[in-house]
């Protein structure tokens, strides 16, 4: 199985929640197989459990797996880094501060490591005060290059930059996407991305340059009473990124 997600013209590849193993096939048929399908740790009681069950995400769509945090629960970090050494899926979620942990237990440079870095107000700078201590602590400000750098010193792929509440930081998103560019380092837009922003959202990343893309967007298209991802919007998504790139 693939170790490498499969990217829509080499750059834009959708990540979406997967709520069973039946949907996270029909998602990344829906897809046709531009996605990584996220399994929260946080759901899982024991490492065992998680790992057993997720090997089936892995086999139904040929290792699309994203192991998730919950919801960017800084206290699953360890867990998600131990799953991970053993299931070696396309994509991992991280805290800031666990990207170096997962890196080294995976063993290799090719799955994809997020660390997970926040908004503050202030364009050019982030908040890396993201892991299990650290978030609770004053916010640990820094300039997006520098969060970056520390990101590459610890093996990291790219930045997850949560909660962006859609477009309601825009300047800085765009600020965070030209620096990605500039290092040639991916993003994964995080947090109240739905139909209606999306195109907008990943367009600029394209315009400012970003060599690879991972969007996410999980509650807006997650069915309120089955729970699952809704199959026609992921469809949906699909043109969207093929008419961007």
């Amino acid at each position: 199985m693939s170790l490498i997600p499969q990217y829509l013209e080499d750059r834009i590849c959708l990540n979406v929640l997967a709520n069973s193993v039946e949907n996270a096939r029909d998602c990344y048929e829906a897809a046709e197989g531009h996605v990584v399908l996220g399994v929260l740790s946080k759901k899982y009681a024991t490492d065992e459990a998680a790992i057993e069950d997720m090997k089936k995400y892995q086999a139904a769509t040929n290792n699309a797996l994203s192991v998730g945090l919950g919801a960017g629960d800084p206290n699953q970090s360890q867990m998600v880094s131990r799953i991970s050494a053993v299931l070696q899926p396309q994509h991992v979620n991280q805290v800031f501060t666990g990207v170096g942990t997962s890196r080294a237990l995976l063993g290799q440079k090719d799955t994809i490591v997020n660390g997970l870095v926040s908004p503050t107000g202030q364009v050019g700078y982030v908040n890396i005060a993201t892991g299990p201590l650290s978030s609770k602590a004053p916010a640990g400000i820094v300039s997006i290059e520098t969060a970056i750098c520390l990101l590459q010193d610890m093996g990291g792929s790219s930045i997850k930059y949560f909660p962006m509440k859609g477009l309601a930081c825009r300047e800085e998103y765009v600020a965070v996407a030209k620096a990605c560019a500039e290092a040639d380092f991916y993003l994964e837009p995080t947090g109240g991305i739905d139909l209606t922003n999306f195109e907008e959202i990943v367009q600029l990343a394209v315009d400012a340059g970003v060599k690879k893309i991972i969007p996410h967007v999980y509650s807006s298209i997650i069915d309120p009473i089955t729970k699952d991802t809704r199959v026609e919007d992921v469809q949906t998504l699909l043109g969207m990124m093929k008419r961007i790139s």
